[in-house]
């Protein structure tokens, strides 16, 4: 087909750390961005593209860091404007936005890099060393969102770690599959060793052969959590066709952008009536499947946000993949490596490499985004060939798919547990009332807590007394 000059394209994906970036240990965020950064336009062929690059976007990492945009930029030579994505906006935004400005005519090239150095900072700290300050600055165009990460109820009843609300969800997926607790620990286990498989694979991958059975006893152990202590980094370099034939980009770099959704809707976990579904990302794939006439189970590579297996297990039921099967390419999060907000570009390099590699007429790979609490998700879809872009915000359709219900932290009655897990340091519980709201809390009933790791609580009776309750 004849392409539009302002088509938008990928042309460079990299993927580093220290090691392979041939750094000197400690490495800075700052260091393995600028060395992803150069990598990146190494693998378009075109290392001079990088002074074409008019906007240089960087999510907010570990430690906060006023503009890393603007020290990438100006190492590399990018007469560009640089953006910080905060905490909060999907990894996929920067992206998406770059798309949507490179088509318009508003920007010719763009780079979109993450890095985190938690590993290093971490061991010059247990040495009594100062790990070294981050150069201050003030990004051109600070990125931010309003959506609600956790509701009030949740706050107040100190459920504020991501392995407290993943647990929960797993646990309602679990009885609305009619799995016991130790069922799910074993579909659970099997796939976390086939991610382990893959990630076997991976030269990059910082955490193979760590975990052992014993340590995925139970939902949620250290093996089941994405791991930040690593020193990784990610670049994507993207423009627009004629800038890609002007900087002598080969042509068999180039991948396309298929299907770029984003999805404006952001709900907190309590206040979504079924907590064992996302309707969002369902939305999202539906969506792109109707745009590419392929369902995503036919789609050749997918890499799903993997923070935590009830994120990968929700996504395989909405997405219509077969739960028995293995939708990661890098190995994901716990054994990859999960950097604290900029692991979809390791796996967008990863899908990248298996979409340029594979012998399929019309290749389609997808990375799926997860920010929060499956509170805000994103889909992109990339192919080797070109093709029309879908480039929308599917937020009133995940909207209408998605009922909600009241939520409070106090209540004085019965109630019908909804989702429950138990932590070393306390046992929460969500549970409906008869009203139709939902109740956030904890437990000091040591019965209720067994209850959770043998039989399962969701579904059973409860008596609410303010911000705690019992068994009834």
């Amino acid at each position: 087909m004849a392409l539009d000059p302002r088509t938008p394209v990928l042309v460079g994906v990299a993927a580093v750390d220290a090691a392979s970036a041939g750094l000197a240990d400690p490495v800075t965020p700052e260091q393995l961005m600028v060395a992803a950064a150069r990598a990146a336009a190494d693998d378009a062929g075109a290392p001079d593209l990088l002074r074409r690059v008019g906007w240089v976007a960087v999510p907010e990492g570990s430690e906060p860091v006023d503009d890393p945009g603007r020290t990438v930029a100006d190492v590399v030579g990018a007469p560009a404007r640089t953006a910080l994505v905060h905490v909060g906006v999907t990894q996929h935004a920067p992206v998406h936005l770059a798309l949507e400005r490179i088509r318009a005519g508003q920007l010719d090239a763009a780079l979109v890099v993450g890095g985190e150095t938690r590993a290093s900072r971490s061991r010059v700290r247990r040495a009594g060393g100062e790990f070294p300050l981050p150069p201050t600055g003030t990004p051109d165009e600070p990125l931010r969102t309003d959506a609600e990460l956790m509701a009030q109820p949740e706050i107040d009843a100190g459920m504020w770690a991501a392995v407290e609300h993943y647990a929960c969800i797993e646990a309602a997926l679990s009885h609305a599959e009619g799995r016991t607790p130790a069922q799910t620990v074993a579909e659970v286990d099997a796939l976390w060793s086939r991610f382990e498989d893959v990630a076997r694979t991976n030269p990059l991958a910082a955490f193979v052969g760590n975990r052992n059975d014993d340590q995925l006893a139970h939902p949620y152990a250290k093996w089941h959590s994405t791991q930040w202590n690593v020193d990784q980094a990610a670049a994507v370099l993207l423009c627009s066709v004629e800038t890609a034939r002007a900087a002598g980009v080969p042509e068999d770099r180039w991948v396309f952008p298929r299907a770029s959704l984003s999805c404006s809707l952001g709900l907190s976990l309590s206040r979504r009536a079924e907590l064992h579904r996302w309707p969002t990302m369902q939305v999202l794939g539906q969506t792109a499947a109707a745009h590419l006439g392929r369902l995503p189970s036919d789609w050749d590579a997918v890499d799903l946000y993997s923070c935590f297996p009830a994120a990968v297990r929700v996504q395989q039921r909405e997405l219509g993949l077969d739960p028995g099967g293995t939708p990661t390419v890098t190995g994901g999060m716990a054994f990859a490596g999960g950097p604290f907000n900029n692991y979809t570009y390791l796996s967008t390099a990863a899908v990248v490499g298996a979409l340029r590699s594979s012998a399929a007429d019309d290749p389609l790979g997808a990375v799926t985004t997860v920010s929060g609490l499956l509170t805000r998700g994103a889909l992109a879809v990339w192919s080797t060939r070109p093709g029309d872009l879908l480039h929308d915000d599917v937020g009133p359709a995940a909207q209408a798919a998605t009922p909600t219900v009241p939520v409070t932290g106090e209540h004085r009655g019965q109630a019908t547990v909804a989702t429950a897990t138990v932590t070393p340091f306390r046992t929460y519980v969500l549970a409906d009332l008869a009203d139709g709201t939902r109740w956030v809390g904890t437990s000091e009933d040591a019965a209720l807590a067994g209850r959770v790791t043998t039989t399962g609580l969701v579904g059973a009776p409860v008596v609410v007394d303010g911000n705690l309750c019992s068994l009834a």
